[in-house]
């Protein structure tokens, strides 16, 4: 049988809307998305989605659909010089007399400032329709005026029931898929690739393209394909983020939050999420480290004495055992008592040594280093808090201009109950 030489994935991609699954929210029959492809009134939009959840097929149902002509560039390997030829022949009315082109920019966000200037005046007066895809969040890497002209339409992670739905289509399909082979496919091992492919039908085409031509035949010409197979095809889940993207940034995000909301659970998954991925075991100790002063601080002193034995201990041990460590720090940052007031007091201190006029340290405060500066009146007057009952002496360490000012106040949580407690008693005595 003739191996076809394009993969599968790319010979499926759907050719109209019917043939298109998943993504309900944005072309489901009541869809603006559905209703401008439909009508052909497609004005320009930008794509944004993971990779394999059907952006570039959505810009092949609309080549085949539009009466506009239709141009393709890859941000990769285009430059202005490219836009300005497609430009040009838009605006030759013996080539295109409806000097109007819908021009379809695969992987827009690597279009750098320039680039994306050049299109911007021919989008803004209807010469060039965008359809641009992404897998990065366009609100941070594509020009604001470009963003302010098109719909950004945000395509979710495909659906265990709309993959299953693609690989039977290929499975069917005679023409362009599998279907001239006699494949028994376990339910199973079904369910198995589409949770598997973590809603990317790229992956979950071409994992079962290679479980078919790698299969032997047996001898009625039938292809049998169950988990263990998929499984060595797939070999690892692939996440739906990488190390340097915005699915990184969200990862470490909802790391931290489980953390701050006391969710041990949550924490030791988004870490595993983050670890199974590629990431630097010493980022995540230093997030940690973080967490346990800012979200944690006097509530549970020794929070921080654990990230910060637990960021050492990374760097002493590495992976694979480090997880251990981290999950150790995590959980116990997690299951800790909580407070920022730590981090409210130093941020209300930096704010007013920024905007106030804070005076001068007082100068019974300041360090006499020679007999002339003593004699100028540097540390006079100084208490020292060892000479006193309870080694605490009352003076005033605020310079004249703060006197009174309250930067630090504790909660009533774990250990910051009892340090509320003393300070009440100790401010009430000045």
């Amino acid at each position: 049988m003739e191996i076809k030489r394009e993969p599968l994935a790319f010979r499926m991609r759907p050719k109209s809307l019917e043939e298109f699954f998943g993504q309900e929210d944005i072309v489901g029959n009541d869809k603006l998305l559905h209703r401008m492809i439909k009508a052909d009134r497609i004005t320009s939009v930008i794509l944004f989605g993971p990779p394999g959840t059907g952006k570039t097929s959505l810009a092949r149902i609309i080549a085949n659909t539009t009466r506009a002509n239709f141009e393709k560039l890859n941000a990769v390997t285009a430059g202005v010089a490219d836009i300005k030829r497609i430009v040009a022949d838009t605006q030759n009315q013996i080539l295109n007399p409806n000097q109007k082109t819908v021009l379809f920019v695969d992987e827009i966000h690597r279009f750098n400032k320039a680039q994306q200037d050049a299109l911007l005046p021919y989008v803004e007066d209807g010469t060039i329709i965008l359809v641009g895809a992404t897998t990065e969040n366009p609100y941070f890497e594509v020009n604001k005026a470009l963003i302010s002209r098109s719909s950004v339409f945000m395509l979710k992670p495909l659906d265990s029931n709309a993959i299953i739905s693609i690989i039977k289509n290929a499975l069917a399909n005679k023409e362009r898929g599998l279907g001239n082979y006699d494949i028994d496919i376990e339910k199973d091992a079904l369910k198995f690739i589409a949770e598997f492919c973590n809603g990317d039908a790229r992956i979950a085409l071409n994992a079962l393209e290679l479980a078919v031509l790698t299969s032997t035949m047996d001898r009625d010409g039938k292809i049998f394909i169950d988990t263990q197979i998929l499984e060595e095809c797939m070999q690892k889940r692939v996440l739906k983020f990488d190390k340097t993207g915005e699915g990184h940034y969200d990862n470490i995000s909802a790391f931290i939050k489980s953390m701050r909301g006391s969710d041990p659970d949550a924490a030791v998954f988004y870490l595993a999420r983050a670890l199974y991925a590629g990431e630097d075991p010493m980022f995540l100790a230093r997030r940690i480290i973080i967490c346990a002063s800012e979200d944690v601080g006097t509530a549970n002193p020794t929070a921080l004495q654990v990230a910060v034995a637990a960021s050492q201990a990374v760097h002493t041990v590495g992976m694979p055992e480090a997880r251990i460590i981290l999950a150790h720090a995590a959980i116990t940052v997690a299951t800790s008592p909580k407070s920022n007031s730590c981090y409210m007091a130093i941020n209300k201190a930096l704010s007013d040594v920024e905007k106030k006029n804070t005076g001068e340290v007082p100068m019974h405060l300041r360090n006499a280093v020679t007999s002339g500066m003593g004699n100028l009146g540097y540390g006079k007057g100084y208490k020292y808090a060892h000479d006193f009952p309870g080694n605490i002496v009352e003076q005033e360490y605020l310079p004249d201009e703060m006197k009174g000012t309250i930067y630090y106040n504790p909660t009533s949580n774990g250990y910051e109950a009892k340090i509320r407690e003393w300070l009440e008693r100790r401010r009430k005595n000045k």
